[in-house]
């Protein structure tokens, strides 16, 4: 017993998708919804049972249930050099139909955090909401550092979300806002990291991807490692999104793209997939592919710290990719 222990003490499961080469490809989450509350740590394993939260706080759990969660993602964020003392924020990012591919931005500057739950409620139930404080056009970039939720992300997450403050200093790049962040996903990719208001998702960063990333410039391929997908994408087409971005390069921001899932078989271990472009007046690119289970590159990992099970994890490749240009008339 003692034995199982120390191992389980020693295991890092990012360390392990690293070393299986495991693709970061095609996790990025489909949510309408990312509400963001500011709350100092340590946050417990599940952020709404911490004890600094009153039980009215504490009872949103209850509401946000599987079902609500598939359109809803609530992180607490913090950064010391932005906290006003005696004040909460409350930032929400919300997509006013599902089938934007873009997110609006609701700040909140809240004398108490109970006022924050009103308005939750509002979310989870899909009513408008609506702010009188100033929308600042900022980029909200969350490093998840939840450690009590996967050793993972306070290993590497802490560290990398203290470098990128660096970084970010050193650049001087206006209306950017970095936070630390409880669980969104991913800690096998860890250092993870979500844009805002994007919803880009990314993991295995290092302070030269991440520079790449914030300033988009540099080699576009880091995307190949670091890049998990964009979260208005079904997951298929996130991998396809993936290998365009690689073509077109840092360009590939500036376009209009729609993507969907043509066709997929029961288990969707075969998908047909598509995403459109229009790249200059009235001309559009359409791209069409299959993705497949690559048998060849499957893995078998634990996935997570605390599993003990070994799991197959699932690995795909694009077959049969074609492009077609058309004009809009």
């Amino acid at each position: 017993m003692y034995g199982n222990y120390g191992i389980m003490e020693n295991f890092f499961c990012a360390e392990e998708s690293r070393q299986l080469q495991e693709d970061v490809i095609g996790c990025a989450l489909n949510r309408r919804y990312y509400i963001l509350v500011e709350l100092p740590p340590p946050w417990t394993p599940h952020p709404l049972d911490s004890k600094s939260l009153s039980h009215k706080f504490q009872a949103l759990k209850a509401q946000i249930n599987l079902e609500i969660e598939l359109s809803i993602r609530l992180v607490f964020i913090y950064n010391s050099g932005y906290y006003e003392a005696g004040y909460n924020r409350l930032i929400i990012y919300f997509q006013r139909q599902e089938s934007d591919l873009f997110y609006t931005k609701k700040e909140f500057l809240l004398s108490d955090i109970e006022n924050a739950i009103p308005i939750v409620e509002k979310c989870i139930r899909g009513e408008p909401i609506t702010s009188e404080y100033p929308n600042i056009p900022a980029r909200d970039i969350l490093i998840c550092t939840h450690g009590s939720h996967d050793k993972c992300c306070a290993k590497y997450g802490n560290p990398f979300y203290h470098q990128a403050l660096k970084t970010l200093e050193g650049l001087s790049i206006p209306n950017v806002r970095i936070w630390q962040s409880s669980h969104f996903g991913g800690h096998r990719f860890a250092p993870t990291m979500i844009d805002l208001p994007e919803a880009r998702y990314y993991g295995r960063l290092d302070q030269k991807s991440f520079t790449n990333i914030l300033t988009k410039t540099g080699d576009i391929q880091v995307f190949k490692n670091v890049y998990r997908g964009w979260g208005v994408l079904p997951w298929q087409v996130q991998i396809l999104e993936r290998e365009l971005i690689l073509k077109y390069d840092w360009e590939w921001f500036s376009y209009q793209v729609k993507g969907q899932v043509i066709q997929k078989n029961e288990d969707e271990t075969s998908s047909i997939v598509e995403i459109s472009l229009e790249i200059s007046n009235g001309i559009v690119e359409t791209y069409r592919c299959n993705i497949i289970e690559d048998e060849s590159k499957n893995i078998f990992s634990r996935g997570e710290c605390s599993n003990r099970e070994i799991e197959k994890v699932l690995q795909f490749k694009i077959n049969e990719l074609v492009g077609v240009k058309s004009r809009i008339f």
